[in-house]
């Protein structure tokens, strides 16, 4: 591993390029603050997408693509005369240091839960009105519910006991199948089946699982499964079309011992 002057130095190259890339190249003189953000959402994704399959050479190259943006963004807002890198870096670390009593303080903690709490209670200090106020509102929906429990969860506001949830799963369950049977308003049953999907969502919470990655590993075990089922109708010379359920049950359950 590289020392913290190595480190740093890096760093330093790296401010020097931006410096020179928004002087020289055309493209990058034309970027803004707003044409960025959808590159960035990207760009995360990307690292999401690295993570989830453990490619820790490509978690690296996704890593210094997103930093690139982090500094771009600075470099931005020090030609606005609003703030530089110094500027993000001095932030972070005050914010780093006051919201770790624990740490840098004579605070102490007994677990991570209690760490949690006493983040939330600090950010409160720092002028948020509520708990929920620094979940983004342009988060995809599933993520923000897991933020939005999670962070109820650390001012009291959860189950005594987290095989409570289950009877509230169930309870939704069956509310979406009495208005999906019984009701004529597509908004209702939009919103009992968002119900049921929250309640899932703070089951996998309580058991440690992040939703988010659960789901994606089913859509990925899906997909392979199906383009298992796709390339066996191929062999046979026939379309999915041309297969009964049967037929590609049986194959399916094939793909599944793969």
């Amino acid at each position: 591993m590289h020392s913290t002057e190595e480190k740093l130095k890096a760093f330093e190259r790296l401010l020097e390029i931006m410096d020179e890339l928004r002087e020289k190249c055309p493209w990058d003189r034309e970027q803004t603050l707003d044409s960025l953000r959808n590159l960035t959402i990207e760009e995360t994704y990307e690292l999401a997408d690295a993570i989830m399959d453990q490619d820790l050479d490509e978690i690296r190259k996704e890593l210094g693509d997103l930093l690139l943006h982090i500094v771009f963004y600075a470099k931005i807002g020090s030609e606005k005369g609003a703030f530089d890198i110094a500027d993000v870096l001095d932030g972070i670390n005050s914010k780093l240091v006051f919201r770790h009593p624990h740490v840098f303080g004579d605070r102490e903690v007994k677990d991570s839960d209690e760490v949690i709490e006493n983040w939330e209670e600090l950010k409160m200090k720092e002028g948020n009105r509520s708990v929920l106020s620094g979940v983004p509102v342009s988060l995809p929906a599933m993520i923000k519910s897991h933020r939005i429990q999670d962070k109820v969860r650390a001012v009291g506001f959860d189950w005594d006991q987290r095989e409570q949830v289950w009877d509230k799963v169930i309870e939704e369950i069956n509310e979406v199948k009495y208005e999906l049977n019984n009701g004529q308003e597509k908004e209702r049953m939009e919103d009992e089946i968002g119900d049921l999907l929250f309640s899932i969502i703070n089951a996998a919470r309580l058991y440690d699982i992040e939703p988010e990655t659960a789901l994606e590993r089913t859509n990925r075990k899906f997909m392979k499964r199906f383009k298992y089922l796709e390339a066996k109708a191929l062999e046979s010379g026939r379309s999915l079309k041309q297969m009964s359920l049967q037929e590609m049950e049986t194959i399916w359950q094939e793909a599944k011992t793969i």
